[in-house]
Order: structure tokens, then sequence, then C-alpha cells
């Protein structure tokens, strides 16, 4: 598993326990990085995640609410909302990360992790973000 990927991982596990705690993201975050626990300290990567996908959270909800036809944000399973703020941001907001790589990433997350359904319904959600980006961000 790359670097990014494991990240990736980190960043999930921080907006997920928030979402599930009911806890604000930033003060979780905070504590992931100034008290790991047991884990090894958040690389960058993940802090600049949760900060990017928080930052924009609320044009984030917004588009994956508008194009997740038949699905609102709060009846998506929890770890497919994570990882749609998180493959979203990345195609949106992070133009390191080539779009490919940021849905493909989010995809198997979301095998490893979620549904059997969840990989499909995040790759064609955050297809539909690729395909609509250039309107997205005019």
């Amino acid at each position: 598993m790359g670097a990014r990927t494991k990240a990736r991982k980190r960043a999930l596990d921080v907006l997920f326990e928030a979402d599930q705690r009911g806890v604000d993201p930033v003060s979780l975050l905070a504590r992931r990085i100034t008290e790991p626990g047991t884990e090894a300290s958040l690389p960058q990567y993940s802090v600049d995640l949760v900060e990017g996908v928080i930052a924009e959270q609320v044009r984030i909800d917004e588009l994956l609410a508008t194009h997740a036809h038949g699905w609102t944000i709060d009846r998506m399973p929890a770890v497919d909302r994570a990882l749609l703020r998180i493959g979203t941001w990345e195609i949106l907001f992070n133009d390191d990360v080539p779009d490919a790589v940021a849905v493909d990433e989010a995809v198997e997350l979301a095998r490893s992790l979620s549904t059997d359904d969840s990989p499909t319904f995040v790759n064609g959600l955050l297809g539909r973000i690729v395909d609509l980006k250039p309107t997205l961000l005019a």
C-alpha cells in the first residue's frame, strides 16, 4: 500500500470517527495530531485531506446530494460519505492528484471497507463529478 493510499485511509478514519461520534472533525484532527494514540502520527497528506474536506464540505455535500440520484447525504453509508467527500475534494481542489487516481483510490477503499454495492456507487458518483468538473470550477 502506497504512502498516499495509507494517508487517504487515515483521513477516512478521522472523518468517519467524527461523523459517527458526532464530534467536530477539526477538534478530532487536532487530537489525532497531538495524541496519535496507538498509531503513528498522521501523515501530512491525511491532514491536508481532512482540512480540505472540512473547508469545502458545504460545497462538496451540495454536489454529492445533487448528483447522487435517489440518495441524500444522510442516507449514504458513513464510510461511503467520507470516501465521496475525500474523492470529490481531490478531484476538484487538488491538482496534484489525477482524477482517475482519486476515483480509483476511493473505489478500492470502498471495496475493502464498505458494502458490496459501495464500489459501484462511489465509482459512478465520482465519475459524474469528474465529467462535470469543467462546469463546476467555472
